[in-house]
């Protein structure tokens, strides 16, 4: 054979071998477009979605990828109209997200459950209207995040939607659902729901008893404890029982006569009594330790009913407190930059339950001045006397660092503690991963995740430096104790409890404690503990994933150590890369590789082999 021939033959045999992944990706474009040509403006707002153009490499308007195997549509707040081609779509074998928010789409909700395989899918704010069929999701075992808020869905919600194994987020809100709340067979696994402002009626289920009133409201023929109304059941009378007109009006008058009579004895008596100036006792339910999500954004709904009183809280009255020289009502101001206020005024303030965690329940309230503050509630921190305990307050306040939020006052009793700080209106980093992709996930770009990474190390370096006398300077860190301002940069807050703490059970609720040396020898807390702590949230900041370290495997989430070291191993770093990185803009694959290898280093299991703070940081630094 000639080498001419020679030449031909080789040539042919590599395109036999091209030709499938060509056709492949030829493929994927044809019904892309297909896709596209069933929307009615498709061709003027998704123009660089031509013929004869990889859909990855020219980076396709929407199209997320994972190198070059499409995995998400992402067309967010584009105008769209038009119907939805689903059969298009499922011919994209690797496609697991579809999010089509803030568009124009009406109609019924289209036959994305013939996307069995799909992981998510964000329909927020269309006009999609009328009813879901029941059994619309059981052929969607694999979803975690349903978002169907701001359409107009009517009729029940679907039983099949809360029987899903894997999901993790379900937004419903702002419909017109109606009905009773189908009970959720995996309960634990759900960490957001929002269902309120529909047409919802009948008791809260059982099943969904961790979330608190925000979650609900907006619902009048809903009843619960989370709404303090109570569920009463009324039994149809027969027509011969039935009382006569007559009859229900002296009824009536009696029922009122006696309540009246009853809050006037309990006036009484409540203006004789003498009170102790306290703030009384949360319930003694405890719930097992999990992030705070903090709502914020233009969806969220100032509540009239809202108020300490008509919270968890127990207030007794005030008329016989003392007040101290400085009128601000034994709350002692650490800084007082954003002006004086006292104890007086968060009794008079609304507020609003944010979470009840282990180590302390959660309140935002808003003072009559108009600062919007978080109050902390702490549990069990009678280990210093009242002295000892306003000299390390004093000590965490003098904590000056841009990434470090210092508290604003506190207020100490030997039954209470109370810890106020700012309110920060863009939530916690926890929420902005895992909460509102529509409201977050856009402004998670590379830039703004290194720069929180960046942050979170230089804060916690601070921090080790001025508390290095506690045998674990930050001791709690994790996504949900890391607040960001409006321009995402990071703020640790809840360091320093450790010294604070009397009871062992309460202690080991820090995530601290969650680290390998702690749960095998209880004994080896120490501030590679803190190291751990920073390699977790810098694995979750980069994969997107929530992590199963933060709590018992039976509430969800994923073992984001093992699953990263596994991938490493295999050479399959890139895999571990939130695909919302990719698609939110420009960014370099070499300096995430850089920054996820340096969170697994301080995961090590052995912390002598686990990374120094010191290390981390400068190796964090170097990534530019």
């Amino acid at each position: 054979m000639s080498a001419a021939a020679a030449a031909v033959v080789t040539s042919f045999a590599l395109l036999l071998l091209l030709l499938p992944t060509l056709c492949f990706s030829q493929s994927d474009v044809d019904f892309l477009l297909k896709f596209k040509k069933s929307l009615k403006n498709g061709d003027s707002k998704l123009k660089n979605w031509i013929r004869n153009s990889s859909p990855c490499r020219k980076k396709w308007v929407g199209v997320v990828c994972d190198g070059q195997t499409i995995i998400g549509l992402r067309l967010m707040n584009l105008g769209l109209t038009g119907s939805v081609d689903v059969g298009a779509l499922s011919r994209l074998r690797n496609l697991r997200t579809i999010s089509l928010v803030k568009n124009s789409f009406t109609g019924p909700i289209p036959e994305f459950n013939k996307l069995g395989a799909l992981k998510a899918i964000y329909l927020s704010n269309n006009q999609f209207s009328g009813k879901i069929p029941d059994k619309y999701f059981e052929s969607m075992g694999s979803l975690k995040k349903v978002w169907l808020n701001g359409n107009k869905f009517t009729g029940n919600i679907p039983s099949s939607l809360m029987q899903l194994s894997h999901l993790v987020e379900l937004h419903l809100e702002g419909n017109q659902f109606s009905g009773k709340i189908p009970e959720s067979k995996y309960p634990k696994v759900l960490k957001s729901l929002d269902l309120k402002d529909n047409k919802l009626e009948g008791n809260i289920p059982k099943s969904l008893s961790k979330f608190n009133a925000s979650t609900f409201k907006g619902n009048d023929r809903l009843c619960g404890e989370q709404l303090m109304k109570q569920c009463a059941p009324q039994p149809p009378l027969h027509k011969s029982d039935s009382p006569s007109p007559s009859t229900a009006a002296i009824i009536v008058t009696l029922l009122t006569l006696v309540v009246v009579l009853f809050f006037v004895i309990v006036g009484i008596v409540s203006t004789t009594q003498k009170e102790d100036d306290d703030l009384g006792s949360l319930s003694n339910t405890r719930e097992p330790l999990r992030s705070v999500h903090i709502v914020s954004g233009p969806t969220r709904q100032k509540s009239t009913e809202s108020s300490w009183s008509s919270s968890s809280l127990k207030i007794k009255r005030w008329s016989s407190q003392k007040v101290n020289k400085n009128g601000m009502d034994d709350l002692v101001m650490v800084n007082g930059e954003n002006g004086g206020f006292g104890l007086s005024d968060l009794m008079k303030a609304e507020a609003e339950v944010l979470g009840n965690g282990q180590l302390s329940s959660t309140y935002k309230a808003v003072l009559g001045n108009g600062l919007v503050v978080v109050v902390k509630r702490m549990k069990e921190m009678n280990k210093l006397g009242k002295d000892g305990f306003g000299v390390e307050m004093k000590r965490i306040w003098e904590l000056k660092h841009p990434n470090v939020m210092s508290p604003l006052a506190f207020h100490f009793r030997r039954e209470e503690k109370l810890i106020v700080s700012e309110y920060m209106p863009h939530g916690s980093l926890s929420y902005a991963l895992h909460g509102d992709q529509g409201l977050f996930h856009a402004r998670l770009n590379w830039q703004n995740r290194l720069k929180i990474i960046k942050g979170i190390a230089e804060g916690l370096g601070y921090i080790h430096t001025q508390l290095a006398t506690y045998v674990v300077p930050h001791g709690n860190l994790k996504t949900s104790n890391v607040l960001l301002t409006e321009t995402y940069d990071p703020l640790l807050s809840d360091y320093g409890l450790h010294p604070f703490l009397n009871s062992d059970n309460i202690v080991q609720g820090l995530f601290a404690y969650k680290s390998p040396e702690c749960l095998q020898n209880q004994q080896h807390i120490s501030p590679k503990s803190d190291v751990y702590c920073l390699g977790i949230v810098i694995l979750e900041t980069m994969t997107g994933k929530y992590p199963s370290q933060y709590m018992n495997d039976e509430y969800g989430g994923i073992d984001i150590v093992q699953w990263a070291q596994s991938l490493i191993s295999a050479n399959h770093v890139k895999e571990l890369i939130d695909p919302e990185i990719l698609a939110s803009g420009p960014a370099s694959i070499n300096q995430m590789v850089t920054i996820i290898r340096i969170g697994v280093a301080c995961t090590k299991s052995d912390p002598d082999r686990r990374l120094s703070l010191n290390e981390a940081i400068n190796k964090i630094q170097e990534v530019n």
